[in-house]
């Protein structure tokens, strides 16, 4: 089975390589070293200000 997940990611990535007009190294490294990240760090950023916003809408109680 995870053979079978990893196959259909890889033909993902190259669908979508070919869609861009790129090769599945440049997805590779766009998907995963530049925009996981990315959305990495956002998404933390995300959380600290959600806590940042509860802790203070509870001290208002």
């Amino acid at each position: 089975m995870m053979d079978q997940i990893f196959d259909w990611c890889v033909g993902v990535l190259v669908y979508w390589a070919g869609t861009l007009g790129m090769t599945y190294k440049e997805i590779n490294v766009w998907v995963f070293v530049i925009l996981w990240p990315v959305l990495t760090v956002v998404l933390i950023g995300v959380i600290v200000l959600q806590q940042r916003t509860i802790r203070r809408l509870s001290k208002g109680r």
